[in-house]
């Protein structure tokens, strides 16, 4: 007996449920959308000599464990 995609999508569910996981739908930028990397560059440019921005990417670099980057 086969089972259909959405039976099998419903037991793997089920599954995670039972092991004490919900699911949750998050909603993020559309980065296909057009203009989205001139936004960005936009927002970037803004925060180019921010002093904040710099110590915040600073304490980032510091706190960053990297060691087993390749």
């Amino acid at each position: 007996m086969t089972t259909s995609v959405a039976d099998r999508v419903n037991k793997h569910r089920t599954g995670l449920r039972a092991s004490g996981l919900r699911p949750v739908q998050i909603w993020v930028p559309d980065t296909r959308r057009p203009g989205f990397a001139e936004e960005c560059r936009r927002q970037s440019r803004l925060l180019q000599d921010d002093q904040l921005e710099k110590e915040t990417l600073e304490w980032l670099r510091e706190a960053a464990d990297t060691d087993e980057w390749k």
